[in-house]
């Protein structure tokens, strides 16, 4: 149980983090500086989908809206 409950917290504040990055992307005006952004937030959602943290169809989703933004900018 123990385990179970440091597991539980060191997700959610994977979780977390992984959406600040979302946001910090999504409010980046500069091209440049939102597509180094974009690279490391891609980066975290595929780790985050390998290790089972989010599912494979919300990274997907996710790094399809933000690159879609991007290239808008």
């Amino acid at each position: 149980m123990r385990q179970n409950a440091k597991r539980r917290q060191v997700n959610r504040e994977k979780r977390s983090r992984t959406r600040t990055m979302i946001k910090n992307v999504l409010a980046e005006q500069d091209k440049e500086k939102a597509e180094s952004l974009l690279k490391e937030t891609v980066s975290n959602l595929d780790r985050m989908s390998v290790k089972g943290i989010v599912t494979k169809k919300m990274a997907s989703r996710k790094k399809a809206q933000l690159t879609k933004h991007v290239n808008s900018l």
